[in-house]
């Protein structure tokens, strides 16, 4: 069994080391600062960390005008309400003058469970890989949040990147490498591709097993933690050496991160494929794995869309 972790906490630790490193490093809540982690950073360094308030517009407007300055801002909140309550601020006033803001949200996706659907945000993913020179990322665990969090600070231009509220398996080791705008096979295979983001790469790993054993099937199993940038290299290899896609992501299927590698199929390389996702529709309360089965976000489902693919090939 993997061991389970928040990606949010290695976010935290991350943003502290950032801030021992870089004196231009500026940090910016919205009165969620603990549940975003960014506490520590506010006590080592206070006058490096704001809190914004229940204000996420201001937030936003805010981290621009320091970007603006010079600075290389991290700004977290909600992801409902990093990228929905703000996404006229992000547009406009970080996005369009590709200012340094690395904006991080937590509590994405349908995990965020007793919440409900007021706070599971679905289609963040979707709002920023639409918009002008904002690169997206969705790391699939702790260890991966903690290098993704390190390489977002040398990054230019504006960057959106999206975790969980729950813990989650750690697939990825501590010193696995971890590239920008590079696709990370976990497992090789030549009958299937499956290619998951964020908590849905241990679904994508626990499908592989399951067809192996069961069916000795063979799945590649590919970690798509950059979506945009997508790793066009690596979809089309997938392509040419096996017999179709499967994508799997916490999100609406509707312009997420199989709605971007369905494109570059499309364009490219064209192979059966199929996507795993939430269908256009709000979430609702519940426990987070309850959640996950409703809607269809489990490696059962991954398998059954697997089969799908390999039929139609």
């Amino acid at each position: 069994m993997w061991e389970m972790a928040k990606q949010r906490d290695a976010y935290g630790k991350a943003l502290v080391e950032l801030g021992r490193e870089r004196d231009d490093i500026v940090v910016i809540g919205a009165d969620l600062c603990g549940s975003c982690r960014l506490k520590d950073f506010g006590s080592e360094f206070p006058e490096r960390f704001f809190n914004a308030g229940i204000a996420e517009q201001n937030m936003t407007g805010v981290a621009a005008g320091l970007a603006a300055s010079g600075k290389t801002v991290f700004a977290s909140t909600f992801a409902v309400f990093a990228t929905g309550r703000a996404y006229d601020q992000i547009r406009q006033s970080i996005a369009y003058p590709r200012l340094d803001v690395r904006i991080v949200a937590t509590h994405a996706g349908i995990t965020v469970g007793g919440d409900g659907a007021s706070h599971q945000m679905l289609e963040d993913i979707a709002l920023m890989r639409v918009i002008p020179n904002v690169k997206v990322l969705a790391p699939a665990d702790y260890h991966e949040a903690g290098k993704a969090t390190q390489a977002l600070a040398d990054i230019d231009g504006p960057v959106y990147m999206r975790m969980g509220r729950t813990e989650v398996p750690n697939v990825t080791e501590e010193n696995d490498p971890f590239e920008f705008g590079k696709a990370r096979t976990l497992e090789e295979g030549d009958d299937i591709t499956l290619i998951g983001t964020g908590i849905m790469v241990s679904r994508c790993l626990k499908a592989a097993k399951m067809m192996k054993k069961e069916e000795d099937i063979d799945a590649r199993v590919i970690n798509m933690s950059t979506i945009k940038p997508l790793d066009e290299d690596a979809i089309v290899k997938a392509a040419k050496e096996t017999n179709g896609i499967v994508t799997a992501e916490e999100h609406v299927m509707s312009q997420g991160m199989g709605s971007g590698i369905s494109q570059v199929v499309s364009e490219s390389y064209h192979v059966p494929m199929k996507r795993v996702g939430v269908r256009n529709q709000f979430g609702e309360s519940g426990e987070s794995d309850e959640l996950l089965e409703e809607y269809g976000l489990t490696a059962e489902h991954i398998v059954e869309s697997a089969h799908d693919v390999m039929e139609r090939r």
